[in-house]
This record gives C-alpha cells, structure tokens and sequence, in this order.
C-alpha cells in the first residue's frame, strides 16, 4: 500500500529586527518581545523536531527560565525540551541523551529528517546554519517576525545566500506590540 505522507517542512522561525539582525553585536536579544498574539505555542505544537547549530544550542538548547518567568514563557521553554533535538557541529561528536549531533553528510541526514514520520521541523539556527540550510534548499517556509527596533550592527539574518531565492507570501500580520510577521514559502515549495 502506497502512503501519501508528504515530507515534513523545514520552517525557520525567528525574530529580527527592521535592519536584519538577528541579534545585537554582544549577542544580545533584548529587543526581542514575546508577544503571545504571536500564537508561538501554536507554532511549537506544530513541530516535534528542533535543529540547532552549536553555537545556538549551547546558549538556548538546554535553557531553563527563572523562577521569575511568566506562565507562558515556563510553558514556552517545556514544549521546546520536549523536542526531539539534532545539533549540527564540527566539533561536538556523539549523542547525548538531549540531543544528537551530525557532524558530516548535512544534506543526506535532513532529507532522512524530512522523509521521517513526523510533524513540522523547526531551523532555530543559528546564521551559519541557516546559511547553510538555504544554500542547500532544504527549507520550505520562513516565518520571520519582524520587531519594530533598528540596532545598526549584529549579526544578520542573511550573509553568503549563494543564490537569489524567490518567495511567496502566504501571510502578513500585524500585532499591537509592533511586531509585524511575515511567512513565506519558497518557489517550489
């Protein structure tokens, strides 16, 4: 019996500033609102897989909040550690029982990825590895929200794209924080 299960999407899910930056240039992410119109519980429990390249994961990977958080941000960081976690490193080897490093043969272990049974995939990132994603074409939708700041330095969104990319915009919206969200599919996808 044929199944007509289609690949789980590769979604790049991040916030970034009006002048493309994904954070400040101390690394800083202070700018960023968590604005629960937003619907990212939503999203979050529309994947079940989270990819990380190092850098990202050994600052937000195992990230456990304050006792001075919110409800819905303690609820927010529960539902990412409840997902299943691939790390892709030069360096880092191995498996650890939080997450699963690929080291080489990137295209091969995603498309393995997406063929899975499953639900959607988020690119947490971070730049190279988003880079590298979509150098690769293996990322379906982006959903970028954009925040109402301009930080004039950081580290971009997009730096060495091998390749124009054509998209198509499948929503907009507009939230009372400012934040406004743009989701795209890739021509193709």
């Amino acid at each position: 019996m044929t199944s007509n299960v289609s690949p789980r999407r590769i979604i790049l899910d991040l916030a970034v500033t009006l002048d493309g930056f994904i954070e400040g240039k101390n690394g800083e992410v202070d700018w960023c609102i968590m604005d629960s119109e937003m619907g990212f519980i939503n999203f979050l429990n529309q994947i079940d897989t989270i990819l990380y390249g190092r850098k990202s994961y050994d600052l937000w990977g195992q990230f456990t909040p304050e006792n001075e958080e919110t409800d819905t941000e303690k609820e927010i960081w529960e539902l990412v550690h409840s997902k299943e976690k691939y790390v892709f490193s030069r360096m880092q080897k191995g498996t650890n029982n939080k997450a699963i490093f690929i080291n080489d043969n990137i295209l091969e272990e995603v498309n393995k990825l997406k063929n899975k049974s499953g639900k959607d995939i988020w690119l947490y990132g971070g730049s190279s590895l988003i880079t590298t994603f979509i150098n690769l074409g293996v990322v379906d939708e982006l959903r970028l929200s954009v925040h109402p700041v301009i930080l004039g330095e950081g580290k971009p969104l997009f730096s060495d794209i091998k390749q124009r990319l054509n998209l198509k915009t499948v929503n907009t919206k507009t939230f009372s924080s400012g934040v406004v969200q743009l989701i795209y599919h890739l021509d193709g996808n």
